[in-house]
Formats: C-alpha cells, sequence, structure tokens
C-alpha cells in the first residue's frame, strides 16, 4: 500500500483576486480521520472539491494516488431524480447488486445446464460477496436509511427538501465507501441521534475521512487529526477537538497579543472542557439563580466589543416568562404534541431538540402568537419582549446587500438600546467585508442563516428564539455566539442539533420522543442522554425512522 493515498503540491487556489489556498504542500494517510476547520470563506469546501476532482488548483499539483477511489458529499448534492428514495440510495451498491444478481443468475442456470467454467465463477463470486457482507444488503440499507431518517424508501426525489436531499445522498455515499470520503457539513439537517449513529460509523470506516464540520463533539469523537485553514494557509494538528484547542492556545501565545480576542474565546472553551460533568451541572444552575445580578451588570457595565457578537441586555424579566399547561396541537392526520406541559425560568436556556417535521417550528409560532393550541394553553408573561426573525425569512428584499437589510442604509444601529458602528455590528457574524455587499435574493443557506441571526440579535428582546442558528456557523462564531448567550441577561429557547453547544449552554432540554411525546429536562444535553437511557432503555438513543400518531379530532 502507498505511504499516502493524497497528495497536495505546492498548491495555489483563487476565485478571482481572492487567494484561499496558497502554496499549501500536505499529505494524507490512509485510515486517517481529518476534521477540517476555519472561518467561513477560508476554502474548506474549495480544498474539499478540489480532492474531488470537481476543481482545479490554480497553480501545483493535486493528486490521488492510483488504485484508489473517491466520493464526496457536497453541500447541495445531486440525485437521480428519475429515481425513487431507494433508487437512489441502491447506486451506492450497484456494482454488489449486479454480482448478486449474477450470483442468482448463475445459481438458476447451474440447475439445469452444470459447467465447472459457470462453478469457478460462482465460487469467485462468493468469496467476494462475502467479502463484502452481501447476504444480507437489503437489512443493511435499511438500517442506514433508518438511522439517518431518510425519507420513505418509495418517495420521489424530486419532491425532497435540501435537508432530505442530503440525507439521501449521504446515505449512498456511506454504502458506495470509498476510500477517501470528503465530507462537506455531514452533521447538517441531521438531529443529535442520528449524529451519534455517523460517528460510530466513521470512528470504523476503513478509509480516508476529510469531514468540513462545525459538530464538535463529532470533531472530538471522530477526528484524529485537525487541519486548520486560516488566511490560505494549512495547520495540521494530531488529535481530536480539544486537543486542537489546547494546541491553538499555545500557537496564539506564541503569535502575541494580537490575536487576544481569539486566546481569550480558546480559553473559556478550554475551561469548559476541562470541567467535569458536576462542575458544569452547578454552573447550569447557579445561572437560574443569578438573573437579578446579571441583569443588574449587563444594566451597569454595557461593554462594547466590536469583533464579537452582541447580545443586548433586554427588559428586566418578571416572574413568568413561558408556561405551557397541557398543550396539545396536530396539522392535517398528524399529532404533533400531546399535553405539554412546562415552565421556564427567568434565565433559563432551554434547547429543543427532535427530527425535522415533528413540530419545533410550529411550537415557535404558538410562543409568537403565528398558531393557537388545539387545547390547552401556552402563557407568554406580561414583561416579555421576544426577539425571533422567522425561518423562512419572508420580507427580506433579495435586491438589498446584507448590510442594507441589518442597518437600512445606516452607519450606527441600535443593537437593542445600545449603538454601534453597523459594518462592525455585520462582521461578527462572519460577513466581513466585500461580502456585506452580497445581495440578499444570491444568499447560500448557511449566510441567509447568518443574516437571520444578526436580524435576530439586534431587536433587543429578553427572550430570544433562535431557529437552528448553529447550521453553517464555523466554530470562532460558534464559540462567540455560545459566550454572548452564557452572558445575556434573559432567556433563549433555541432548536439545535450541536451536542456540544446544547451542553456548553443550555439549562433545560425540550426533547421530542416519538410520536407525539416530549419530555422537558432541566440540565443540559448530556444529562439528558443519560436520563433517557435510564428511563427508556439503551434502544431508545439510537435513531429510528419518524412516525406520527394519527390525530383524532371530535
Amino acid at each position: 500500500m502507498p505511504e499516502y493515498i493524497y497528495t497536495l503540491q505546492r498548491v495555489r487556489k483563487a476565485h478571482g483576486d481572492k487567494v484561499v489556498l496558497d502554496d499549501v504542500t500536505l499529505s494524507f494517510l490512509p485510515g486517517a480521520k481529518i476534521g477540517v476547520l476555519g472561518p467561513n470563506g477560508t476554502g474548506k469546501s474549495t480544498l474539499l472539491r478540489m480532492m474531488a476532482g470537481l476543481e482545479q488548483p490554480s497553480n501545483g499539483d493535486a493528486k490521488l494516488m492510483p488504485g484508489f477511489t473517491v466520493g464526496m458529499l457536497q453541500q447541495e448534492p445531486p440525485l437521480n431524480e428519475e429515481k425513487t428514495v431507494l433508487g437512489n440510495v441502491q447506486e451506492g451498491v450497484a456494482e454488489t447488486m449486479a454480482m448478486l444478481q449474477r450470483y442468482n443468475d448463475i445459481a438458476e442456470q447451474m440447475a439445469t445446464d452444470y459447467s465447472d467454467e459457470l462453478l469457478d465463477e460462482m465460487g469467485k463470486l462468493q468469496e467476494q460477496l462475502e467479502h463484502r457482507n452481501a447476504w444480507d444488503l437489503d437489512s443493511q440499507l435499511e438500517q442506514a436509511m433508518d438511522a439517518l431518517r431518510c425519507p420513505p424508501p418509495e418517495a420521489e426525489v424530486s419532491k425532497l427538501s435540501g435537508g432530505e436531499r442530503r440525507r439521501v445522498a449521504l446515505c449512498k455515499l456511506l454504502l458506495e465507501a470509498p476510500d477517501l470520503l470528503l465530507l462537506d457539513e455531514p452533521t447538517n439537517h441531521l438531529d443529535a441521534e442520528s449524529v451519534q449513529w455517523l460517528e460510530s460509523h466513521l470512528e470504523k470506516y476503513a478509509g480516508t475521512v476529510l469531514a468540513v464540520t462545525h459538530d464538535r463533539y463529532f470533531l472530538d469523537n471522530v477526528a484524529t487529526w485537525i487541519l486548520e485553514l486560516d488566511r490560505g494557509r494549512c495547520y495540521p494538528y494530531e488529535g481530536n477537538y480539544s486537543t486542537y484547542l489546547d494546541m491553538k492556545a499555545q500557537r496564539l501565545k506564541v503569535e502575541g497579543q494580537k490575536d487576544a480576542k481569539r486566546k481569550k474565546r480558546l480559553e473559556d472553551e478550554l475551561e469548559w472542557v476541562r470541567s467535569n460533568p458536576k462542575a458544569r451541572q452547578t454552573k447550569s444552575k447557579a445561572r437560574l439563580q443569578r438573573y437579578e445580578e446579571m441583569a443588574a451588570e449587563a444594566d451597569k457595565y454595557r461593554k462594547l466589543d466590536f469583533e464579537e457578537i452582541q447580545i443586548p441586555p433586554g427588559p428586566r424579566l418578571g416572574t413568568t416568562v413561558i408556561r405551557s399547561d397541557q398543550l396539545t396541537k396536530g396539522f392535517g392526520e398528524r399529532l404533533l404534541m400531546e399535553n405539554l406541559t412546562f415552565d421556564l425560568p427567568r434565565n433559563g436556556i432551554v434547547g429543543i431538540i427532535g427530527p425535522n417535521g415533528v413540530g419545533k417550528t410550529t411550537l415557535f409560532r404558538m410562543i409568537t402568537g403565528g398558531e393557537t393550541p388545539d387545547t390547552g394553553s401556552i402563557i407568554i408573561g406580561d414583561t416579555v419582549k421576544i426577539s425571533y426573525a422567522d425561518q423562512s425569512r419572508g420580507g427580506i428584499d433579495p435586491g438589498k446587500n446584507v448590510w442594507e437589510v441589518v442597518s437600512d442604509g445606516l452607519d450606527h444601529i441600535k443593537v437593542g438600546n445600545v449603538e454601534m458602528p453597523s459594518r462592525a455590528y455585520i462582521a461578527a457574524f462572519g460577513f466581513k467585508g466585500p461580502d456585506q455587499q452580497k445581495k440578499a435574493g444570491v444568499l447560500s443557506g448557511g449566510e441567509r442563516n447568518r443574516l437571520n441571526l444578526a436580524l435576530t440579535l439586534k431587536q433587543g428582546g429578553n427572550v430570544l428564539l433562535l431557529d437552528e442558528p448553529t447550521n453553517d456557523l464555523d466554530t470562532e462564531t460558534l464559540s462567540s455566539l455560545e459566550n454572548a448567550l452564557l452572558d445575556f441577561p434573559g432567556c433563549a429557547v433555541i432548536t439545535s442539533h450541536d451536542r456540544w453547544f446544547l451542553d456548553r449552554i443550555a439549562t433545560h432540554i425540550l426533547a421530542w420522543e416519538e410520536g407525539s411525546n416530549w419530555f422537558w429536562f432541566e440540565g443540559n444535553y448530556a444529562d439528558y442522554e443519560k436520563n433517557k437511557i435510564e428511563r427508556l432503555g439503551a434502544d431508545a438513543a439510537r435513531p429510528h425512522r419518524v412516525t406520527y400518531r394519527k390525530l383524532h379530532r371530535d
């Protein structure tokens, strides 16, 4: 076997005037699991596309070693529109299916026309099929589709949402099992349980894996190397994400005070990484007791930091924030939630978890008054001021650029009650320099998500409703958002599949648990998972296809 599976020799890659990779030389080991990190726009997707042969370097050599195969999960993966979900997934095992078909054809032929040649071919096929574990291929397909919560096998691909298409494409690619597996944001549109299944699968994966992802538990549990892209350069670190944080902090220390902000952010995250679960739990409980103290501090010390995400303090909260009492809601024939009861305390941050389509966004719409419960009630406290920008992001003029959408053309804007430079505020969400001139109508899904986050946090409410804010944020922006939420004197209700994020900031979890059942839990995601297994058994933590209870109306 060659020493390396892929090599880059003095590679330079530019998009117009923008150089994203500059004189990069790297070699990739067979079997390595590599997490690719870097701020948005640093060329992470470009690197993967180049290694997949979808783009060419401007200069230098990018070479896959002979005899190896490569496959890539793109952000918007192509699928065969003429085939069903199952038909597309089966393309990943087309060669194995052809072998099985040939084996069965020979067996049928041998019944009436025996020959040594056919027997020899049948023996070779049997050996290959056993090597591929092909005898239970149908079961393997079903398990993978269940674990990734793919749509029904007979569903038409042309009618799938973007997230459903990505799950189908990922399932197909994992079954194809190329020697070099390139994954661009593989955890997007997967819930936490599916991500855990994917981690387990990739840990045992025989080939080399390069994954661009912001999911830090994924990077901790799967990666044996971290490759950081920063201003055209590539910095490899041996180890997982926690090791990388430590080594990166040391590197910034050597580079001096010019990166003091990044160093402080890394140190905050490292402190959390090094703390034990009991200490994390104590800190989460302490937050619930400190509302008055945090609100007073926010009133007294309004420190402006134009390089970090800002969440301005809203009006003081009274004792009632959001209270649900025996809430039941359905759509069409689906019962989404039944007899849901919870009480969000002051300073509480609740993470809402569950697959797509189980009612998370519907709950947001009931909180904002856009939907009403079928039975039961949801009570919003008199002092509550909600900050929320709808996931559909309607109302944004596609002809305006990012800066105009957020600033209304003003050089200084009110963020809550605090005035700050509009360009600096927008830059904290990853829109640097010319990116602020991009038209809203041409933004990618990730860019629209960041724009939505900037618009929400600008509103100055004391209760934040954030719908998947962690999608497509780089790890530095994620860490900045976490620190802002931890310092925020108020409440937040957040849908997210990012377990690291939820472990770091959540005081409560509201979790979907099959059918119309939801469970309210005080603690972070790790505490909830432990509790769930204790209550329901280990099988409850494994992903299954989503099923709904039928709604019966009187």
